[in-house]
């Protein structure tokens, strides 16, 4: 039986009446990346700010490995990586892996920190200012400063905006990677052929209501659509149906 690791049961947040997330409800398995897709204002970084806590709910519940996510026990469990990175300039790659192990009151983690960085590739770039990395590092870098205490799920916003082919593919490999591991990754973003490629299964919001969800095969079966339906054919064609 897979273990949920997150879920998100009838949330909602609104505000003065604009409703930006109205009453969605998904899960995460551990080991899964899913995909929380839809076009600009459709509710998705709200959502991720809500789960995070940094956005206060309107209603609805959210859990985190079974713990609801006011509990300071499960703020351990996540990671947040923001679409752009929180990176101090005048900090070297190590220096950032070291604030953060004072910020989370992390002994001996230098082993492991090292261990981080060689595995994405930057453990030669250790002694390097933080303005002087290229985007695609200094969202790496992001990665090993979230991976430093160990969580189970990592929230990530629009990762790949920005980003050159080569570092695209290199944080795409790091996501897998991170799976691999048995983690887990809800991924924001509007790049349908990105999530196509990367996600076991898709979340569609529209206007802050969840219209699809499943696999890629479980949406084509859910609209009639053939084999070689792409994601992006498949949601505008759900979007049309809505303004029908």
């Amino acid at each position: 039986m897979e273990r949920k690791v997150l879920e998100v049961i009838n949330l909602k947040k609104h505000y003065k009446g604009n409703k930006a997330v109205d009453g969605i409800s998904f899960h995460l398995n551990a080991g899964e990346i899913v995909g929380l897709t839809g076009p600009n204002g459709a509710g998705k970084t709200t959502t991720i700010k809500c789960i995070l806590g940094l956005l206060r709910k309107t209603k609805g519940r959210i859990l985190v490995d079974g713990m609801d996510s006011t509990k300071q026990e499960s703020k351990y469990k996540l990671a947040y990586i923001p679409e752009t990175p929180d990176i101090y300039p005048m900090l070297t790659v190590w220096e950032h892996l070291k604030f953060i192990a004072l910020a989370y009151y992390i002994d001996n983690w230098q082993e492991y920190g090292s261990e981080i960085l060689k595995r994405f590739d930057l453990w030669d770039k250790k002694d390097s200012l933080g303005r002087d990395l290229s985007k695609g590092m200094r969202q790496k870098l992001s990665i090993c400063c979230a991976l430093l205490h160990k969580p189970d799920v990592f929230l990530v916003d629009e990762p790949l905006v920005g980003l050159d082919p080569k570092a695209i593919r290199e944080l795409k490999d790091a996501f897998k990677a991170l799976r691999a591991e048995g983690k887990s990754l809800l991924i924001s973003t509007h790049m349908l052929d990105t999530a196509e490629g990367l996600c076991d299964r898709i979340v569609v919001l529209k206007k802050g209501t969840l219209i699809m969800e499943g696999t890629i095969e479980d949406l084509r079966h859910k609209v009639n659509a053939g084999e070689d339906t792409s994601l992006e054919d498949l949601f505008l064609e759900v979007t049309e149906d809505e303004k029908e």
